[in-house]
């Protein structure tokens, strides 16, 4: 059994894909090709957004609007430490400092907390308050009417981070269409992913869209040679977009296939573990789905158990961000952040992909039951 089984996608797509490269291959337009444009338009009319620029991976997309924010070493992004490494590093990258800010038991940002940290990073004055970072975990979006809220407060701009949500929605919105500034990844494993790395921005600001538009291709100004500002090459290869293009057509069908997949998986698992909490008026594109053992060593059992019967079992994240190698320098400690550090020792995630079939369901949460229960 597969964590995530790309090969029954290919197997439906199989001959839109083939068609798609093969064009590819003919033109000889390998990076920023026709698909390329083609598939920005696409990506723009499904979440509704004004602009959608694709690039090389789903950490650029992040970094590139960053960057376009021209921010400083002594400026201070807020970001989940629950959370992939890239949603932080992208803010060093960019030349600023990230606050880590607390996760709630449904994997989201902490709103409550977010605001308390902002608060006591302008009390201390240390730095200066730029942004939010909001990971949409999991595949669910954060409640963005409330840190819409905050960051007009204290004047700071929103990062939508929708590495893990593409096909998600929020009360009737597309994933992607929230904050001034969305980024997504296309990384093999995602709810819509290529074959390769991938990423977009989305944004409906005219000022931002040029200015992400620039770092792109090396801050490219009016022409090939007129470069402007610092960019970096962020371009995507037009295979992947070409690959990305059918695999679009099909994403909300997958997504309903990921919800029939879910709520069979909470059907049987609920008496005997905590299962994944969907916020009302949300619906989650289950890049993964994540249970939470009563501890640690549970975990660990469940984990080897799983693997001796040979269902693959993954943690996501293992280590919070706060409490990375990388970040001894800002001094935490491992209670600074608490229920994130309390969520890493208890998460494990179930092999989660639309074409899951029911003996499979049924086979995986017997074994897990069985499993948890010695």
């Amino acid at each position: 059994m597969k964590f995530i089984d790309l090969r029954r996608q290919y197997e439906k797509l199989e001959n839109e894909i083939n068609a798609n490269i093969q064009k590819v291959l003919e033109h000889e337009q390998f990076i920023m090709g026709p698909e390329v444009e083609e598939l920005e338009r696409e990506l723009a009319k499904y979440t509704g957004r004004k602009y959608a620029y694709t690039c090389s991976s789903g950490t650029d997309a992040l970094v590139i609007p960053l960057m376009a924010y021209e921010l400083e070493k002594t400026d201070a992004v807020f970001v989940p430490s629950f959370t992939f490494f890239a949603s932080a590093e992208s803010v060093n990258l960019a030349g600023a400092t990230p606050i880590f800010v607390d996760s709630k038991n449904d994997f989201l940002l902490d709103c409550e907390d977010l605001e308390c940290r902002i608060e006591n990073t302008i009390a201390e004055g240390k730095y200066v308050p730029r942004g939010i970072i909001a990971v949409n975990l999991f595949g669910q979006v954060c409640d963005f009417d409330e840190i819409g809220r905050i960051a007009r407060k204290y004047n700071l701009f929103v990062l939508e981070d929708a590495a893990q949500s593409m096909g998600a929605a929020r009360c009737g919105r597309k994933s992607g269409s929230f904050g001034d500034v969305s980024a997504t990844s296309f990384f093999p494993a995602k709810p819509l992913g290529c074959y390769g790395d991938g990423g977009a921005i989305f944004t409906d600001d005219d000022e931002l869209a040029s200015k992400i538009k620039s770092i792109r291709v090396h801050g490219q100004g009016g022409g090939r040679y007129d470069n402007v500002r610092i960019g970096l090459n962020g371009r995507m290869d037009t295979l992947q977009a070409a690959i990305l293009q059918p695999k679009l057509k099909i994403l909300d069908e997958e997504i309903d296939l990921r919800q029939k997949v879910a709520e069979h998986y909470t059907r049987l698992l609920r008496e005997q573990f905590t299962t994944p909490q969907v916020l009302e008026g949300n619906v989650s594109a289950w890049a993964q789905y994540t249970l939470l053992a009563d501890s640690e060593a549970q975990r660990n059992q469940i984990v080897e158990g799983m693997k001796d019967k040979g269902i693959p079992i993954m943690v996501y994240y293992a280590t919070p961000l706060h409490m990375q190698t990388a970040y001894r320098y800002l001094g935490y400690a491992d209670t600074d952040v608490e229920n994130a550090s309390g969520l890493s020792k208890r998460v494990f995630s179930l092999p989660m992909h639309p074409y899951l079939n029911e003996d499979e369901i049924v086979d995986i949460c017997n074994q897990l039951n069985l499993i948890a229960n010695k």
